[in-house]
């Protein structure tokens, strides 16, 4: 029965829905991230983690999943500071987890795994990773074929966790089938070759698998729910079929409560974006295959894989395509998420960017962080924001991603804040780092919402005015804060002052008309959207880069770096690398290579040649009295994530 409400408009994400013998008070889930708050070493239940899964819980989902926690500490963890549930000693830390979920009324899982192919190198000190095929590909120096008795052993791991999270009263235990990790491994062909009763057809390659769901279901007995998440696509020529994905779950529906269908490999660089993808990849990818299973089986199926926002998770349940969402980035990106849908606000979620800034640190075992939230991950010291002892009059000059996060967070701290913006809108390079067609739905919404955040902060917004010395020392601050930004770096070209010559701000923004041909003299990230986005407007672009295309774009995670180089290929954007430009001619640009010299033809040449803040102008404003704090790309150049952080941190302990 779907219950109708007045006060939202999404009847189906708010009804519950029943999982064995759990009951969830909505459809929406909080699925498998691992946030690096464990103990590293030994992956011990930490303050930090008690305190990031409570904020997870209080954000209103009906349950939360722990990611990634590995059945043997040593052979099948894949990152540090994961949790542990090897240990028999490790209950009574799992039990406080149970307790800081529960008390928002939210339901707890907990994803356990054999990493495999893709375990942390360092934790095996030495020891060979097991993979169910030693692919030719493969160092046997480095991976070993597992046996029978080795898979009895990992089920046995398996059965332990998994009565240790029953006994610490976890609701839910997932077990970790996609992605390429081991159990994963077996049901995919394209890493699963062996001869023996273990693989070949689907029934031989479902063999251990199926195994193992039984053999967890008779440990765990009937008092608790048992989720199995698989890569309903792997997208890789050879990967699981369709067909075989609705087979397996089938045959393990007795055993298991929820299929949880994502897709993609962890440990192949390709095929990574499309376990979290990023804003390059297509909304919904996992959709339509998911609707398939959806209607194939007797049991709830959890859909997960770049659903954007709270409207697009009400369609999927409506159109009955899967029975519940599981939506991480969002809530990571806001962790009022659920609770400002479920009160009919939609509008004051603060969207995610999908730059996958949140894997980078629990990748190699820090805590999770967010480009837009600089609160997430850092619940121990930032769960709220308090309000200050003292009420201080703040200045803050600039109003792009800095400036804005510095009058929102000094605002909520209860200060009295005045901005000043020299244009007409607020935004900065928010506006250009918008601009790429696969941005629309992700960053063009988030600049629309800061934007409006920071109008309805509270904090006297000046539009169109420059600051100056003298204006910002008339309204007697007690601190200035200086987020003016920086600015596009000049190349010693010969003829950068050409007409034809332009900005990448400018043709982001189209202030200027482009020709047919166009080459883009720079090759960090900035240079290569907007040479996508140009490609994709039906332009010949050529990128001269002088850094060799192999050790380009490595500031951003793999999952995106690999997206954008898709669309790259897609489009046809051509890159000339290790390139010097060296002039600016009527039909083009000069460039050294190898140490020839040769030339691009181009109707238009665009400069990405990075920013730098402005020196002289900064020191004007530190000048004028001792509490002036300079953040964001007017201090040091970087990505959103930096500007946001970098503010955050300082407007948070004014």
């Amino acid at each position: 029965m779907i219950a109708v409400v007045d006060f939202n408009d999404y009847p189906h994400v708010f009804s519950p829905v029943k999982i064995r013998n759990i009951v969830l008070k909505n459809r929406l889930v909080f699925p498998p991230v691992v946030s690096g708050h464990a103990g590293v070493a030994n992956g011990e239940v930490t303050e930090a983690l008690v305190k990031f899964l409570g904020a997870q819980a209080r954000s209103g989902v009906g349950m939360v999943t722990i990611g990634a926690s590995p059945v043997d500490q040593g052979r099948a963890r894949d990152f540090y500071g994961s949790l542990s549930v090897c240990r028999d000693t490790d209950v009574p830390g799992l039990h406080r987890l149970v307790e800081e979920v529960h008390r928002y009324g939210a339901a707890i899982s907990c994803e356990i795994l054999h990493a495999g192919r893709i375990a942390q190198p360092g934790a095996l000190a030495g020891r060979k990773a097991w993979v169910p095929w030693l692919a030719p590909d493969m160092d046997p120096n480095a991976f070993e074929e597992i046996n029978e008795a080795q898979m009895d052993e990992v089920i046995g791991e398996f059965q332990a966790a998994a009565v240790r999270l029953r006994d610490a009263g976890f609701d839910m235990v997932m077990i970790h089938g996609a992605h390429g990790n081991l159990v994963s491994a077996f049901l995919s062909p394209a890493t699963n070759q062996r001869t023996d009763a273990y693989g070949g057809s689907p029934e031989n390659r479902m063999r251990f698998p199926l195994k193992l769901v039984r053999k967890v279901r008779e440990a765990v007995g009937d008092d608790m729910a048992i989720d199995f998440r698989i890569s309903q696509n792997e997208y890789v020529d050879g990967g699981i079929e369709l067909e075989d994905v609705i087979a397996f779950l089938q045959a393990a529906s007795p055993y298991i409560d929820d299929a949880h269908l994502s897709g993609g490999w962890i440990f192949d660089p390709v095929y990574v974006k499309y376990m979290m993808p990023g804003y390059p990849q297509d909304r919904c990818l996992n959709i339509p295959r998911t609707a398939v299973v959806h209607d194939k089986l007797d049991i709830p199926v959890t859909c997960v894989g770049n659903i954007p926002d709270i409207a697009t998770a009400e369609k999927i349940l409506a159109e009955g395509k899967a029975d519940i969402v599981a939506m991480a980035r969002n809530i990571l990106a806001d962790m009022d998420f659920v609770n400002k849908a479920y009160r009919g606000k939609p509008e004051l979620i603060r969207p995610c960017l999908r730059c996958i800034e949140c894997a980078s640190r629990p990748a190699v075992g820090g805590g999770v962080r967010c480009s837009v939230n600089p609160q997430l991950g850092r619940e121990l010291y930032y769960d709220s924001i308090q309000k200050a002892n003292q009420r201080k009059k703040v200045v803050v000059i600039g109003g792009g991603p800095a400036g804005m996060m510095a009058a929102q967070t000094a605002i909520k701290r209860g200060h009295e804040v005045v901005l000043f913006e020299k244009e007409a809108q607020l935004g900065g390079r928010l506006h250009e780092a918008s601009a790429l067609f696969c941005k629309v739905d992700h960053h063009k919404r988030y600049l629309a919402w800061d934007v409006a955040e920071t109008m309805r902060s509270g904090a006297d917004v000046h539009l169109g005015v420059m600051a100056t010395p003298e204006l910002v020392m008339s309204e007697n601050p007690d601190v200035v804060i200086v987020a003016i930004g920086a600015e596009h770096i000049a190349p010693d070209i010969e003829g950068v002052e050409s007409p034809r010559v332009m900005s990448v701000t400018d043709a982001d923004l189209g202030r200027r008309p482009i020709g047919k041909r166009v080459a883009i003299v720079g090759g960090g990230l900035s240079a290569l959207e907007c040479g996508i986005q140009l490609a994709y407007e039906g332009h010949e672009v050529v990128l001269l880069s002088r850094i060799a295309e192999n050790d380009s774009w490595h500031e951003v995670m793999n999952e995106l770096r690999s997206g954008l180089i898709e669309l790259k290929d897609r489009f046809g954007v051509e890159i000339i690398d290790e390139a010097n430009a060296v002039k600016i001619t009527d039909s083009g640009v000069v460039y050294e290579r190898n140490e020839s010299l040769c030339e691009v033809r181009a109707d238009t040449v665009v400069l990405a040649c990075g920013l730098a803040p402005n020196k002289n102008a900064i020191t004007a404003f530190r000048e004028m009295m001792p509490d002036v704090v300079v953040v964001g790309d007017a201090r040091k150049t970087g990505n959103i994530f930096a500007a946001n952080t970098d503010a955050f941190n300082v407007a948070v302990e004014l």
